[in-house]
């Protein structure tokens, strides 16, 4: 066959037209299962698609949110030395309401520190010494409290460390004062929060509408039956977390209330609700417990006689992190009729697979494959006919006879 032949014969295949035979196969074995396919396609798409996933809705994920927090109530410390109250100005940082605040469950207190020369803290990598030779002057540990003096001093009984120049008495020292809050698992916690699902043009919050004016004096949070009632006991939290106040006093620990609002935007608002839940943020992973706890430091400043001192106060806290999340739903077509069309085309997977055993695996597949593919040829046949040099008495041969072969 020529070039301007060969050009020709896949012109012609370009113009084909491929269209379904419909083949009956009486079979009850390929039948059952193709059944059995079509009812798990369709199973699959109306219980998991359309009722669970509720995919006929348009959604929004990103919910426009804000959160107030406000703590209430007041607990007693007592130390080797004083006994103090503590209330909501120093006990709550920062005292704004964010939604990322700490409650201090403890402290660790160096009182009197003014600049001086005194000895390094044991516990610093490089401090202990036996002679001056040991002490570098000037140098400063990463992890001390202030600068060398060159001198190799007693730090406590028999132990000598290197003198510092800092902030003196170095904190953990022998000084120190540690007290922990008594009744502060008492507080309570006021999480106010809304959100508004912009695309939708919907907002709600988590109080109670049409509330009695001491209703928020006196209620307290129930999942049953004070879900709108936005005010949890810190000892309510820590127990949902897993926790207990005991352990959290020692080390701190930072505790995670996630609100999550799920809202079916075809039924009535009232339907919307918060959903509450608890957890610790900072757990012990992999037996590894360096990460644990949650402390920081500040400083209260006051001058005596002319002399500036400062009191180092460490604290252990209870970190509250509010994290909220949401989705809303309600029904569009356009994701209608996308997932319709999917079910729909979905369906015909049984058709292939069946064709699939059915020419692959059944007796007498090459008697299915011979009534399932058909082609009705006239031109080309007669083309390739005529190259190869046939008369035109076998041309007309090739031809269907009266239609027969269409």
């Amino acid at each position: 066959m020529g070039y301007r032949e060969t050009c020709a014969l896949h012109w012609a295949e370009f113009w084909d037209y491929e269209t379904p035979k419909v083949v009956v196969v009486k079979n009850r074995t390929l039948g059952i299962i193709f059944r059995i396919i079509q009812l798990i396609i369709i199973a699959y798409f109306v219980v998991y698609v359309f009722i669970i996933q509720k995919s006929y809705q348009e959604r929004e994920n990103a919910p426009e949110s804000s959160v107030i927090t406000k703590m209430k109530g007041i607990a007693i410390s007592n130390s080797s030395i004083e006994r103090k109250i503590w209330d909501v100005a120093e006990y709550v940082n920062p005292p704004e309401g964010r939604d990322i605040f700490s409650i201090t469950v403890r402290t660790i207190t160096t009182p009197f520190q003014r600049l001086n020369t005194c000895p390094e803290n044991d516990n610093v990598p490089g401090s202990t010494c036996t002679s001056d030779s040991d002490c570098v002057a000037e140098e400063m540990q990463l992890f001390g409290n202030g600068m060398k003096t060159g001198r190799c001093v007693t730090y406590h009984d028999s132990k000598k460390t290197c003198e510092i120049y800092a902030w003196c008495p170095v904190e953990n020292g022998p000084s120190i004062r540690d007290s922990v809050l008594e009744r502060a698992q008492n507080f309570t916690v006021f999480i106010k929060n809304s959100i508004h699902f912009p695309r939708f043009g919907f907002t709600k919050g988590n109080i109670q509408e049409h509330r009695k004016p001491d209703y928020l004096r006196s209620c307290r949070f129930d999942e049953d039956t004070n879900l709108y009632c936005p005010i949890f006991p810190l000892s309510f939290i820590i127990e949902k977390a897993g926790e207990t106040f005991d352990d959290l006093s020692k080390t701190g620990g930072i505790l995670g209330v996630i609100i999550n609002w799920n809202c079916d935007l075809d039924k009535a608002a009232s339907e919307c609700n918060p959903h509450y839940s608890f957890r610790r943020l900072d757990s012990i992973s992999n037996n590894n417990s360096a990460g644990l706890g949650y402390n920081f430091r500040h400083a209260k400043y006051y001058m005596e006689n002319g002399t500036q001192y400062r009191t180092l106060i460490k604290v252990f806290g209870i970190r509250i992190d509010i994290i909220v999340h949401g989705e809303a739903g309600k029904f569009d077509f356009v994701p209608t009729v996308i997932n319709v069309a999917a079910a729909l085309t979905s369906i015909g997977v049984g058709s292939f697979l069946c064709d699939w055993i059915l020419l692959t695996f059944m007796n007498k597949n090459d008697v299915y494959s011979e009534k399932k593919f058909e082609e009705v040829i006239k031109e080309r046949k007669m083309l390739a006919g005529n190259e190869h040099g046939a008369s035109e008495q076998e041309m007309r041969a090739i031809q269907p006879q009266n239609g027969k072969n269409c």
